[in-house]
């Protein structure tokens, strides 16, 4: 089927779906690089006009890439509760952005809420109306849209704003990610997970981080999960000879050939999440809920992987959260910079894109996290990354990452540091989550969203210095 809307006289086509919304999508490096973005503003405009009248009905009969082809357009299509969807299926797109604008489930008796709007929709539908909303209505639809997912604390509730500690080493030193983790604390960060990506993918190396993230755990009664950010095979492995895992992570994509690139399928997913709970269940742990996996994703995997299929890289990015959602995670993190300037070329990039992919995992019913990055050699600096964090930070975002300094000395990237969270949620009076919120106030390390500073020493520092030297003699 031909595409088309026609600006001043100057008639627009598009061959096929995807390029229509390829050509709809706003600039992006990656798209460029692939060959499928518009080639001039007019074009764009046009494209999102055409999209504007698409119906999402229509949206659902025509898959972006081929169901038998592609198992993770299988899962989607298999998945899509369409009875949910019958009360706005003749919504065109337009009419969708109206429709969430005024509240969506929230003024309209039809749908119950967000959660069963999540399943009414399509991850192509919600890439189609993210390509015609601006960064204000990405931030203000999202800051409505409370995805709350529990592990060993909880997560998204309304007021608050994670923190990831990541604790990374160059040579897994268990006495440098330990100092790291203490630094963090002292910070109020942590509650969202104590996640390490390793050096080294061994399952030796792994289980050695696991168990040394447990024991900083267990020794101060912390609320919160400890994660070792290897394959998902190596930990499961680590978990097998009897390493602790609360969540267990991998980086996924929005193609079949996407995830295989990742050494990945849908079938070890969901082994892996049945031999996560079982191994929960079996441990003598306060678990607050069953959430128990943690998916990284972002925009431009698929390109690098030459697994895109002529599909522009925002809505392989939905696709990527429709693969995540089966599988009920406690945490979901786009690496929004991480990929490089290939894909996201500058700072608007950049931004652009981190709502943009909070927006979409938060509309499909995700606990949404960004991690607020650029590498070192992209066009943006760290005020790119403050403008960015407090956007996200208005619009509700799950987590962020704790970097100490925001420089991750392994990855080489630019991310926020520990005093990054702690004023962002001095500034919105944002708290942890409610069970490490607790823990902190406890330990006199935080009051409210503030922190206690110097009084905090006397009642914490005394009973972190052992964990410190245990390491160091290890």
């Amino acid at each position: 089927m031909v595409y088309s809307h026609t600006i001043r006289s100057e008639r627009f086509s598009f061959g096929t779906l995807a390029e229509l919304f390829a050509k709809a999508n706003e600039p992006k490096s990656g798209d460029v690089l692939a060959g499928i973005a518009a080639q001039s503003e007019r074009e764009r405009i046009a494209a999102k006009l055409a999209l504007a009248d698409l119906s999402l009905a229509s949206i659902v009969a025509e898959p972006l890439i081929d169901p038998d082809q592609d198992d993770v357009s299988r899962l989607l299509q298999n998945r899509h509760d369409k009875a949910a969807l019958a009360p706005i299926a003749t919504l065109c797109v337009g009419e969708f952005r109206e429709w969430l604008l005024r509240g969506g489930p929230e003024a309209d008796t039809r749908i119950p809420d967000w959660k069963a709007l999540a399943w009414a929709i399509t991850p192509e539908i919600a890439a189609a109306v993210t390509k015609l909303l601006s960064n204000k209505e990405l931030v203000g639809i999202a800051s409505r849209i409370q995805n709350v997912a529990r592990c060993r604390n909880t997560t998204g509730l309304s007021g608050t704003l994670g923190i990831r500690i990541q604790p990374n080493h160059p040579t897994d030193d268990l006495r440098g990610i330990v100092a790291s983790t203490l630094d963090g604390l002292l910070m109020g960060a942590g509650d969202a997970v104590i996640g390490v990506n390793p050096a080294v993918d061994s399952v030796e190396s792994v289980a050695a981080i696991l168990h040394t993230l447990d024991q900083v755990i267990t020794s101060l009664s912390i609320p919160t999960q400890n994660c070792c950010l290897a394959h998902i095979t190596t930990q499961l492995e680590a978990m097998r000879r009897g390493a602790p895992v609360d969540l267990l992570f991998q980086s996924i994509g929005g193609t079949q050939a996407t995830n295989a690139s990742f050494g990945v399928s849908l079938s070890l997913l969901r082994e892996g999440l049945e031999q996560t709970l079982e191994h929960h269940s079996k441990r003598d742990v306060s678990w607050v809920g069953k959430q128990a996996m943690y998916f990284e994703t972002g925009q431009g995997s698929s390109l690098s992987a030459g697994a895109h299929h002529g599909v522009d890289q925002l809505t392989l990015e939905a696709r990527a959260y429709g693969v995540a959602r089966e599988f009920d995670p406690f945490l979901v993190n786009s690496v929004v910079g991480f990929i490089g300037p290939e894909y996201l070329f500058d700072e608007r990039q950049i931004i652009r894109a981190g709502l943009e992919d909070h927006f979409m995992g938060k509309l499909l019913g995700l606990p949404m996290g960004v991690d607020v990055c650029f590498t070192n050699h992209a066009e943006a600096d760290h005020n790119s990354l403050d403008n960015l964090l407090l956007l996200l930070a208005q619009a509700g975002c799950n987590h962020i990452m704790g970097v100490p300094s925001g420089d991750d000395v392994m990855l080489g990237y630019q991310t926020t540091s520990f005093h990054d969270g702690a004023y962002v949620r001095s500034l919105l009076a944002l708290t942890a989550a409610p069970e490490f919120q607790a823990w902190l106030e406890s330990r006199q390390i935080l009051k409210g969203s503030t922190l206690l500073g110097q009084s905090r020493n006397a009642t914490f520092l005394g009973d972190l210095m052992p964990l410190l030297t245990d390491r160091m003699k290890a």
